[in-house]
């Protein structure tokens, strides 16, 4: 069989390759080799900066040169390395010898060709390039994602400030609110959780075969690899990583800031799950119509459905990438005494689990874009609800003393349908006095909305 986005064997190479186009170059292999060109092509200048007698610093040319591999790595490339790792077996030794590779005919690289990868051990190149990896991914794809969720429900939130809409705790019907506060209060949790990822700093090591500078120190023992290892992982690029120095480490670099980045990205997924299922429900009590596309078919027997698919799409990929997410947080951090290999296979799901994330964001906001609000249903929903003004009728007739309030408005609203005849005719018998009683002769459950409007737009 040929590969096609039909015979692909995950949906998110095939059927959603489209949707994560921006992701894919950062978090695939092709983008795990780029990275690990970089690393590479990174120490192998500073060893040049270092002062060793052994290894000049390079001139302007071959420094141009170098940063050209990076800057110019292409499928093309990839494929290269994949060729040279089918003898190696091995693919960090396959990056090693392709860049040494391209030394060919440049008499100054090729002089100094063993300082590639000198004093390394795979996982210096590794972790580090994950580290890479997981920032451009975070940076340049999740968060802007989830920016755009932000400013999207930020807009409804205002938009829709002043317009009541029935609570239902518990199902049931309850004080009111209004539609802006309660996109509000979405808003103001994931603004809260995308500051939780961003926050993570990501740290990397390059310190050797379990963490202790053997090699590096077997070659210059006066040097301060540490120091030098900290001013690669901490400078900027290109010339450095633009990393958190991790001074302590075995042969890996522990993956607790993964863990703390793929939870706080799990968290995050868990409130759209939450935003997802209640708009879901909005849109089946009628709360939301959404808009129509020309050739779409809801149902492929009832012509007159419209799904909110978008929701649960949404829903479904926040599930799968979560299951992802939280195995990588809960198994990163073990290893077996200073190194086992269970963590190699799985950090090459760091883009599946990112994807499906991804994939829900772009559903999500496909899905809130279409959204177009129903007042009137949600103002009749509101009039057929009289009964959520037992609350502030007891609470006024505690604040004067009258006796059993709560007690009262339980036996005259429970189970009975309440209308606005009935419920001003309980209060037009209140001995309480003619400004209060005029107050609550007034109040509609629409009204009856507390600071909701005030607390959406502050948002």
């Amino acid at each position: 069989m040929t590969f096609s986005a039909i015979s692909a064997l995950s949906p998110l190479d095939g059927r959603y390759a489209p949707k994560l186009a921006t992701l894919r170059p950062l978090t695939s292999e092709l983008g795990y080799m780029h990275r690990r060109v970089q690393v590479e092509v990174a120490w192998f200048i500073a060893l040049s900066d270092a002062g060793f007698a052994e290894f000049k610093p390079l001139t302007p040319g071959a420094r141009t040169y170098l940063l050209g591999l990076v800057k110019n790595f292409s499928e093309t490339d990839g494929e290269a390395i994949k060729t040279i790792e089918k003898t190696t077996n091995h693919d960090v030794k396959a990056v090693e010898y392709w860049i040494k590779s391209k030394f060919e005919a440049r008499p100054e690289l090729e002089k100094a060709g063993e300082f590639v990868h000198f004093a390394c051990t795979s996982e210096d190149i590794n972790n580090t390039s994950h580290g890479l990896q997981l920032r451009s991914a975070r940076d340049v794809v999740v968060l802007p994602a989830l920016d755009k969720i932000v400013l999207k429900l930020r807009d409804m939130a205002h938009a829709y400030a002043d317009v009541p809409m029935l609570s239902r705790t518990h199902g049931q019907t309850a004080s009111p609110t209004t539609v802006g506060k309660e996109m509000a209060n979405v808003v103001v949790r994931l603004q809260a959780a995308c500051d939780r990822i961003a926050s993570v700093k990501i740290l990397a090591k390059m310190n050797g075969a379990v963490g202790n500078y053997n090699a590096h120190l077997s070659a210059w023992p006066e040097f301060d690899w540490e120091a030098f290892s900290r001013k690669v992982i901490e400078t900027p690029e290109p010339l450095g990583l633009g990393l958190t120095f991790q001074p302590y480490s075995i042969q890996i670099e522990p993956h607790d800031y993964m863990a703390e980045l793929f939870d706080a990205v799990a968290r995050t997924n868990t409130i759209l799950i939450d935003l997802s299922r209640d708009i879901w429900g909005y849109v089946s009590l009628g709360y939301f119509k959404q808009r129509l596309k020309d050739g779409e078919v809801g149902s492929s027997t009832m012509p007159h459905k419209v799904n909110p698919i978008d929701f649960e799409n949404a829903e479904g990929n926040l599930g799968l990438a979560n299951a992802v997410l939280r195995h990588l947080s809960e198994k990163l951090p073990i290893s077996r005494w200073q190194r086992d290999l269970t963590d190699s296979t799985v950090l090459r799901n760091m883009g599946v689990a990112l994807g499906y994330a991804v994939l829900a964001y772009s559903s999500l906001m496909t899905g809130l874009n279409k959204l177009e609000i129903n007042e009137t249903a949600i103002a009749d929903d509101l009039d057929a609800s009289w009964e959520v003004l037992a609350e502030p009728i007891q609470t006024v007739m505690r604040r004067f003393g009258l006796p059993q309030p709560y007690e009262q408005l339980k036996k005259f609203t429970r189970g009975e349908a309440m209308t606005k005849e009935l419920m001003q005719g309980f209060i037009a018998g209140l001995a309480i006095p003619e400004e209060e009683k005029a107050r609550l002769l007034a109040m509609t459950p629409g009204s009856y909305t507390g600071k909701a409007s005030e607390l959406a737009k502050r948002v």
